[in-house]
């Protein structure tokens, strides 16, 4: 197993990574937002992985065991905050609406020059508050414990398009669908169909940060017609498939 490295302080800066590049588990003893200016950005811990792109950011709180990975050449803004600032009062990973001014906000403090002067300090002060102000996003995608569960989402993550029915997956791992159905609930707080659609929906995201066209997107990911892909996808990230590259929506 991997030694997890503990970096006490999370930095506050940018970095620009290659598409595919992998920041290894660690973690901090401050907070930290993570966000993505251009690419797509994932967050891997324990218990799932969260999907970010250019209108998401990620807050991952102080202590959690966390690995980065990017989709599409990546600009990583950090802000690192101390364990005392936690303005929406969250304890786990949490993906956030990131509104134009919040943007803007994140791009110039991850940026130097890093000092304690007082307009430092003031863009500190309105940065908080408007992540206090900003939506949580339901896109986060759970890792089963249970090995039957486990088996099952293996089975979809190799391939995100795969239509089978529960009780037919069910028979491939040797579970009944009702069966299948209560683990869900109990052990991912979801239904199954729920889930499917987050795994294709961060499957999207990593393809269409990748440049690839929509209308191949959409058949990589289970939908049955571009149409179908574009309105789900509209729906979870409030614009269309089509204006979201790697630089990020316009």
């Amino acid at each position: 197993m991997p030694k997890i490295r503990h970096q006490p302080v999370a930095p506050t800066r940018t970095r620009s990574l290659a598409t595919g590049t992998e920041i290894d588990a660690h973690r901090h003893d401050d907070h930290q937002i993570v966000y993505a200016g251009r690419g797509v950005l994932t967050v891997t811990t324990g218990t799932g992985t969260w999907v970010a792109p250019a209108t998401r950011a990620i807050w991952i709180p102080a202590g959690t065991v966390h690995a980065h990975q990017a989709h599409g050449e990546l600009d990583l803004h950090l802000v690192g905050l101390p364990a005392t600032d936690n303005p929406l009062g969250l304890d786990e990973p949490t993906v956030l609406a990131v509104a134009p001014l919040l943007r803007e906000l994140i791009l110039a403090h991850t940026r130097p020059p890093f000092d304690d002067s007082p307009e430092r300090t003031r863009l500190r002060a309105v940065l908080l508050d408007q992540l206090r102000a900003s939506p949580q996003q339901p896109l986060h995608l759970p890792t089963p414990t249970s090995p039957l569960l486990k088996d099952l989402c293996d089975l979809l993550r190799t391939d995100p398009a795969d239509n089978r029915t529960l009780a037919a997956l069910g028979r491939e791992v040797g579970a009944s669908d009702r069966t299948l159905s209560r683990l869900f609930k109990s052990d991912l707080a979801m239904t199954f169909p729920q889930w499917r659609t987050q795994l294709r929906l961060h499957h999207a995201l990593v393809l269409l940060a990748e440049d690839t066209p929509v209308t191949t997107v959409a058949h990589l990911c289970g939908w049955s017609s571009a149409s179908a892909f574009i309105d789900v996808f509209r729906r979870a990230f409030g614009h269309t498939p089509g204006t979201h590259h790697r630089h990020g929506p316009g």
